[in-house]
């Protein structure tokens, strides 16, 4: 098949346009980094240099492909410390494309990345852009079969907690506990997405994806010993206090914001309501395996 990808070869997209490859099918990634181009020719795919937010340029990629992948990041849409960005509008706009680019160009078939908590509107924070664009892609003609691919929280997110731990000596947010909640790697969503993609399309499903299911304490603990700090605690905050800490290191008051609702989203149970309902089979990369990259990381 003809198959299109947005994303680059990120975390997700370079596994993916491997397995791809490997399966023999015809692979375009669209990036909009023209240095990207040798390694994505180096994988055996086909590169496309342009702006996600380009209608024009998305429909003529999209121009003769049997499936269309489609994500959206807020790294598109600009840096996370530019305090001059509407990240929820600007990532929108990226939906607006992607609606035009599929109808002009023709493309039946989609999957769409998008994420745990797209199916509300209502106290999940930043991550509300995956809402409106999956609300974007449903107003497309019925004709246009769209595969929604909901990840939960991506391992690699917890990379971010390398700062803390190394000025604070601990993990600190504003949700905590024993209460288990799930993670994924990006490998196993890259295997989902490929499943999907050579599976039948019809009409509009959703399927989300999971690798385990940890508490914050768990994570502490696990963190901990494969950094040689067995004593790692997660330490629980007040909402003010962790968007102060936040703003004060310079990000974006949206995103600041953002994810602090995000997180006392979780903490609350209100991020995982349509999950609870709709719970897959866990893949294979466990929380023991993102350890040992976590201490890698670490140690840099």
């Amino acid at each position: 098949m003809n198959i299109v990808l947005t994303g680059s070869i990120g975390n997700i997209g370079k596994p993916l346009t491997e397995e791809l490859v490997k399966k023999g099918h015809t692979v375009i990634v669209i990036s909009s980094n023209a240095e990207r181009t040798a390694a994505i020719e180096n994988i055996g795919a086909k590169a496309a240099i342009g702006s996600m937010f380009d209608a024009d340029f998305l429909t003529a990629t999209f121009k003769g492909a049997d499936i269309v992948y489609l994500m959206e990041t807020m790294e598109a849409a600009g840096d996370l410390f530019d305090k001059s960005i509407n990240f929820i509008s600007s990532i929108s706009k990226i939906g607006e494309a992607y609606k035009i680019a599929v109808e002009q160009s023709g493309v039946k078939k989609i999957v769409h990345l998008s994420s745990i908590g797209a199916h509300t509107d209502q106290g999940t924070g930043i991550i509300v852009f995956h809402h409106h664009v999956e609300n974007i892609l449903k107003q497309l003609p019925e004709d246009v079969a769209i595969k929604f691919i909901r990840p939960v929280g991506i391992y690699f997110n917890m990379f971010s907690f390398i700062r803390t731990i190394k000025n604070k000596g601990s993990i600190i947010s504003n949700w905590g506990g024993d209460q288990k909640e799930p993670w994924v790697s990006p490998l196993d969503i890259a295997d989902v997405i490929a499943e999907e993609i050579e599976k039948p399309f019809e009409g509009r499903t959703v399927r989300y994806v999971a690798s385990d299911e940890v508490s914050p304490n768990e994570i502490a603990k696990a963190l901990g010993e494969a950094i040689g700090q067995p004593d790692l605690k997660w330490k629980v905050i007040p909402d003010e206090e962790l968007f102060q800490n936040w703003l004060n290191i310079g990000f974006n008051e949206q995103v600041a914001r953002g994810f602090v609702e995000t997180q006392a989203s979780q903490g609350s149970g209100v991020l995982y309501e349509d999950y609870n309902k709709n719970k897959p089979v866990l893949g294979k990369v466990k929380l023991a395996d993102f350890a040992k990259d976590f201490a890698e990381a670490y140690r840099v």
